[in-house]
């Protein structure tokens, strides 16, 4: 199993060119980047994750301007959002995005994406929350057409084009890893669609076996994504067959996240070791 690492990267903390090469210098294999467009100021939406919203998600960067940064600095390192808010974003301009990020890293791009959960932030972008599952079933759909034909057209209830020309295609063939990022709901769209999952991960190992349970079955590549550095967690991970857990790392400036990786990096050293 591979150890990877999610965080936001901001104005406020490392860089994401510092940042690269301290994965890579540790042997974590992927970078897994957020995504926040805005953050509105009506606050509506209540945090998944409980009380006040985090500041880090006022202040993230473009996850793919700053992944295009780290490739230029990184040579193995594993590049990937976790996850792009797809459902805001439009479908022809980000598959150019993705296929160039593809491109300048030479193949090391992870897609993951995702239905959100700020419905403020959906309808600044004129999108229905309502509907915001269909539409990513169609964008996801549109966009694997747009990296794998040379004329590409798609004709859905929300995404809808005639035949277009779109160069780069991506480097991976027949196109980079996507994951679809969430629960049960997510799981289901990852089941549909044929592509990873990035689930997140659970506080407890006991709990391991009931979250993968949700796969039915199905042998789909699965990278849970924010998971604490605890042993006995990432073992249960392991032992159930996951390809990859990455850790959350806190978003913090440069000396104070490379002694972070460092504490990391002595927990999971069986893991980071064995690559």
């Amino acid at each position: 199993m591979q150890i990877g690492i999610n965080t936001f990267v901001t104005d406020e903390g490392i860089s994401g060119p510092q940042l690269g090469p301290a994965l890579e210098e540790r042997g974590f294999d992927s970078l897994l980047l957020a995504e926040h467009s805005h953050i509105p100021a009506s606050r509506e939406t209540p945090y998944p994750g409980g009380g006040d919203l985090p500041r880090v998600y006022y202040r993230v960067e473009d996850p793919f301007v700053t992944l295009a940064a780290v490739a230029s600095v990184t040579r193995t390192l594993l590049l990937g959002t976790a996850v792009t808010l797809l459902i805001q974003r439009d479908v022809i301009h980000t598959a150019k995005q993705a296929a160039t990020l593809d491109r300048i890293s030479n193949g090391r791009f992870l897609f993951g994406v995702g239905a959100g959960w700020n419905r403020e932030e959906m309808a600044n972008h004129g999108t229905d929350p309502r509907t915001r599952g269909a539409l990513l079933d169609e964008q996801v759909a549109a966009i694997r057409e747009i990296w794998t034909e040379d004329l590409a057209e798609y004709h859905g209830q929300y995404v809808d084009f005639d035949p277009i020309y779109s160069w780069p295609k991506p480097v991976q063939r027949p196109h980079p890893p996507i994951f679809v990022g969430g629960g049960p709901a997510a799981v289901q769209r990852a089941i549909r669609h044929g592509v990873g999952w990035f689930p997140l991960a659970v506080p407890d190992a006991a709990a391991v076996p009931a979250q993968l349970a949700e796969l039915d079955g199905h042998d789909l590549p699965v990278t849970v994504v924010g998971a604490a550095p605890d042993l006995a967690l990432l073992d249960a991970y392991a032992e159930a067959g996951v390809q990859r857990v990455s850790l959350t790392l806190p978003t913090l400036p440069e000396s104070e996240t490379l002694d972070k990786l460092d504490e990391y990096a002595k927990i999971t050293d069986r893991y980071l070791s064995a690559r």
